[in-house]
């Protein structure tokens, strides 16, 4: 009987040390994923490709198409913008073609490649710490969208210059904002008017008939809701 107890007891022992063994793994796993997740979205080797870039050549090679590189001054956006055959393709790619949680900042697939569609549309993953479009949350304060209007979009090496004028805070289903070969710059303006959760009256009429791209993110990663910073190029 003693065996038995002692037989059972070791084998109680075994098991609980199994259990936090397996545990502690688990975490360690969740550390380093979250780890290498936030490290591959902070990564400042892409700013290689940047045109204007002067400096040593980069050790890999963008894959798929680049079809243009996005700059919103003094937010920490300033990346490359990628397009997949589908909307799906980026969302965890990376622009050298390698599985990425953090994704890329992509073009919509339906948008034309060179930008000359009356409204683009560019989606981010909204990643904590700044990377990616994280930084587009904070345009929901007025003081930090008045002070962060201005970016470039460089689009075969000629660069436009972005002003943004709107932010809007709206549902992933929205038939206007998320239909970029469907809604002309006037019901994109004419949405914005009705429906922005912070917009200035005099660029909105500097908008007008010129070309519009809206950045897009979730506000949170569990919601339909998106934000979405709506700029004229000029």
């Amino acid at each position: 009987m003693r065996q038995l107890i002692r037989f059972i007891n070791n084998c109680e022992s075994i098991f609980v040390f199994l259990v936090f063994t397996i545990i502690f793994l688990a975490g360690l796993y969740s550390l380093i994923d979250t780890y290498l997740v936030y490290n591959g979205a902070a990564d400042t080797s892409i700013l290689k490709y940047k045109p204007g870039y002067d400096g040593p050549p980069p050790d890999k090679e963008i894959e798929g198409t680049m079809a243009g590189w996005l700059t919103m001054d003094d937010t920490g956006i300033d990346y490359p913008v990628m397009q997949g055959k589908t909307n799906e393709e980026y969302l965890n790619k990376d622009p050298y073609g390698d599985y990425s949680l953090s994704g890329s900042i992509f073009l919509d697939s339906r948008n034309s490649t060179d930008f000359s569609d009356d409204y683009s549309l560019i989606y981010g993953h909204h990643m904590e710490g700044g990377a990616m479009f994280g930084p587009l949350h904070k345009y929901l304060k007025q003081d930090f969208f008045k002070s962060h209007k201005t970016g470039t979009l460089t689009v075969k090496e000629k660069a436009h210059k972005l002003h943004a004028f709107a932010v809007l805070r709206t549902e992933a289903t929205d038939p206007v904002i998320f239909s970029p070969t469907e809604s002309t710059s006037e019901a994109v303006l004419e949405e914005t008017a009705k429906t922005a959760v912070i917009k200035d009256k005099a660029d909105m009429k500097k908008a007008k008939g010129k070309k519009l791209v809206a950045l897009s993110t979730c506000q949170y990663p569990d919601t339909v809701y998106r934000i979405v910073v709506i700029c004229f190029l000029d």
